[in-house]
């Protein structure tokens, strides 16, 4: 049985992809937000890169430094020299709940979550043993 530890995702494509940039990498980027040590962050395909002495909302050119598997850093090389890709966050598409899950009513209200009586666990049990 293999065990893991890193509680990635279980079908392996976490292991296979590579991250979008490389070091040397040269990026132009707007700073998302600024994380809790300081650091700007910014991101390419989802892939997050922390920029030091920067200010959220800064346009700049960076060279990627260091890339880990998550995560990578990168130095400012100055002001953007193009047009900055900003990535957007997912839209979340709000679910209207059905009539069904509407009925709240005393009938349906219950403490019984689907448990027999005699399946319920006590610290009396325990003292039997």
């Amino acid at each position: 049985m293999e065990r893991r530890f890193d509680n990635g995702p279980r079908d392996g494509q976490d292991f296979m992809r590579s991250p979008p940039v490389n070091v040397g990498d040269e990026l132009d980027v707007k700073i998302e937000a600024v994380g809790e040590k300081g650091d700007g962050v910014a991101k390419k395909n989802g892939f997050v890169l922390f920029v030091p002495s920067v200010k959220e909302g800064d346009e700049v050119r960076i060279k990627v430094t260091r890339v880990l598997r998550k995560v990578g850093f990168a130095e400012v090389l100055g002001k953007a020299e193009g047009p900055v890709h900003v990535e957007e966050a997912p839209v979340k598409k709000e679910v209207q709940p059905k009539e069904a899950e509407l009925d709240y009513s005393a009938e349906n209200d219950s403490e019984n979550f689907g448990e027999d009586s005699s399946d319920v666990f006590t610290d009396s049990d325990e003292e039997e043993k």
